[in-house]
């Protein structure tokens, strides 16, 4: 039997071996281990790389699953790291395209089927597979990985990620004012479709909003769409992130890390104040968002994800926490009050053209619309006085 024809066509499973775990030390903070429990050393010295480069531990994290996928597939075809070629690249892409994605397997009998679309929120589920923008991540990983030990003299002479010397080029020097070039793409890697930012239409909102059930969930849902902060950012902010008097709360933005200001609405500080007020001040440094049961728990993100959840559930909808803050932006952008600038500042969208995209006519106000057309009745028609009847029935046919 060949086995990497077999894996090429997603009919031969990788083993799951090793695993990616959290290690007492910055640099870096997670670890690759083999199936023995040991560290892969190569990978260990690149992650150290990268957090040494000041990646944020997510992406350590990112990036070490990534490698654990490839050190399975070399694991598996009995190659090493250093001998590995176009070919096994090859392998891995076209396994990622073709096997199932455990992480889309779903244990309730209710839930959606994979790659199915909403009927109220036109929003697709996830694919069953492999996303394309998963396995174009999983190549630059491998890129990386192997761009590292090129540098430090180790592993093969050519990359085995193929690479587009036009697309290097042509983004090189690119101003992020300037538009996109559109270039081809390099061998093995998949074409991204163009997914326009989904924003939760005022209907739907209400509804959404109606199925909050305390002043926590009440206070989160409406700062999160009068501030455009991510989940973590809020999720994240204390006591003395909150600015009473200029109706404001300090995040840590993701990417840079820097501490910034953010508005929130005088609805969303009154119902901040509603939240406090019931469930008392947290003491300094602490998180400001607790759970509801048992100890005071700050609460995570798969716990506010887990609330969508239900709400969902109850609406029939699949909203996810990022809606709102395409929801924020996409207000802001067609409010007619900010500049498109100014929303670029708000949001903190490092490129202009990320905040251009909330501009676009979105295909719920054209459905709205359409309907209000259908349900329009055709105008009637009068004729002038004088006239009679048989000739505009000869003339016009009526």
């Amino acid at each position: 039997m060949n086995v990497r024809a077999e894996l090429t066509e997603g009919r031969w499973a990788v083993p799951r071996l090793g695993r990616v775990v959290e290690v007492d030390q910055a640099h870096p903070p997670y670890a690759v281990l083999d199936a023995a429990g040991d560290e892969v050393e190569p990978v260990l010295a690149f992650l150290r790389d990268l957090a040494l480069g000041d990646c944020s531990p997510l992406t350590c994290r990112s990036y070490g699953y990534g490698m654990l996928r490839w050190f399975r597939l070399l694991w598996l075809l009995g190659i090493g790291w250093e001998q590995a070629t176009e070919s096994e690249v090859a392998v891995l892409t076209g396994w990622l395209r073709s096997a199932a994605n455990p992480q889309r397997h779903r244990h309730r009998v209710d839930a959606p089927v994979a790659g199915s679309v909403n009927p109220r929120t036109g929003k697709g589920t996830l694919r069953p597979g492999y996303s394309p923008r998963t396995i174009n991540h999983a190549l630059t990983v491998i890129s990386g990985f192997y761009e590292f030990h090129a540098h430090q003299g180790h592993g093969p002479v050519v990359n085995p990620v193929p690479s587009s010397a036009h697309r290097r080029r042509a983004l090189g020097h690119r101003s992020p004012l300037e538009p996109t070039p559109v270039v081809g793409r390099a061998r093995l890697r998949q074409r991204v479709p163009d997914r326009p930012p989904r924003a939760i239409p005022d209907r739907l909102w209400e509804e959404l909003f109606a199925a909050m059930n305390c002043d926590r969930d009440r206070a989160l849902l409406e700062i999160f769409v009068s501030s455009g902060a991510r989940a973590e950012e809020l999720l994240g902010i204390t006591v003395g992130d909150i600015d009473w008097s200029g109706q404001r709360i300090y995040v840590i933005t993701k990417g840079t890390r820097a501490r910034e200001a953010v508005p929130v609405s005088p609805q969303g500080m009154l119902r901040l104040a509603l939240y406090l007020d019931a469930v008392g001040t947290p003491a300094e440094g602490e998180p400001v968002w607790r759970v509801r049961r048992g100890p005071g728990r700050p609460l995570t993100y798969w716990a506010m994800r887990r609330v969508m959840q239900r709400a969902n559930t109850l609406l029939g909808t699949n909203w996810s926490l990022h809606d709102l803050r395409h929801t924020a932006a996409y207000r802001m952008a067609n409010g007619g009050k900010l500049t498109l600038s100014e929303v670029q500042t708000i949001m903190r969208h490092a490129d202009i053209q990320t905040t251009n995209r909330y501009l676009g006519v979105h295909i719920e106000e054209l459905f709205d619309k359409l309907a209000e057309h259908y349900a329009t009745p055709p105008p009637a028609r009068h004729y002038p006085s004088g006239y009679a009847a048989a000739d505009i029935e000869a003339v016009f046919g009526v």
